[in-house]
């Protein structure tokens, strides 16, 4: 799971205009306050666990900027959380205008393995302030600092950020490149985009924009393409389904159920 889920949440880049503050503009209605999305993930027919990206109701302030609260929780369920029980929870103070992390969170709960941590951005000083936290996730134990690019993303504003793009703009085979900041390295990630077709969910048959990440040889995932997502055709590129083949087999995340909740 620890594998697994950083390649799951890959992020995407847009160049973008810019504020009289500094801070790039990002004019978007593709998400709002109060959204929620659910998932179920499973081997095949087997669900392993469950899935909720939520978007609090408020705007919050964070480095005196306006931010969606995003919070991703995943646990798993039946015989794997009797296996190996996770419960994690991923977070992101997003920028409402430049789109953005100023911070990033996650508390990570996996069998007998605990990890808390919070990155605070200073994106246009290009730092990261990286500090690990107890395991009660109440103090904070050491803090590091980082160079990072200007702009970059953590692994959970980069879903929204990818809801941005204009895929009208982006032809088939095209890649895609972002810089992103996980586990005290910035990484550069590149997504190719395949193309469209229509998936099955359990909202209906729908239009979709298919999405996969170029990765590295590995031991973990299977063949060109190994991962693909897929997002809906429309203004608002809600993340629909994801599929990991890997050498053990195939894990698949699917949407559930969608609240808009309030657009701008």
């Amino acid at each position: 799971m620890k594998k697994i889920l950083p390649i799951l949440l890959l992020p995407f880049f847009l160049i973008s205009a810019r504020s009289n503050d500094g801070y790039r503009l990002l004019p978007s209605n593709a998400f709002g306050t109060g959204e929620k999305l659910t998932y179920r993930v499973h081997y095949g027919f087997v669900t392993a666990g469950e899935a909720e990206l939520r978007i609090d109701k408020r705007v919050h302030s964070i480095n005196d900027r306006p931010c969606y609260k995003i919070d991703v929780k995943g646990r798993t369920t039946g015989l794997a959380d009797k296996l190996y029980g996770v419960k994690n929870v991923w977070g992101s103070y997003m920028d409402t205008a430049a789109v953005v992390p100023h911070q990033f969170y996650r508390y990570i709960r996996e069998g007998n393995y605990r990890k808390n941590e919070v990155v605070n951005f200073k994106q246009l000083n290009r730092k990261a302030v990286v500090s690990t936290l107890s395991k009660n996730g109440r103090e904070v134990e050491s803090s590091e600092v980082f160079e990072v690019p200007v702009y970059v993303q953590d692994l959970v504003s980069g879903y929204y950020y990818m809801r941005t793009l204009d895929f009208s703009k982006i032809k088939q085979g095209d890649v895609i490149r972002v810089d992103a900041f996980f586990d005290k390295e910035v990484y550069d990630f590149k997504v190719r985009f395949i193309g469209r077709e229509k998936v099955k969910t359990d909202l209906g048959k729908l239009d979709a924009l298919v999405v996969s990440p170029l990765l590295p040889e590995n031991s973990l995932f299977k063949g060109e393409n190994a991962v693909k997502m897929w997002l809906s055709d429309d203004e608002h590129k809600i993340p629909l389904k994801i599929k990991a083949d890997m050498f053990i087999g195939a894990i698949e995340v699917d949407i559930r159920d969608f609240d808009k909740g309030k657009r701008k």
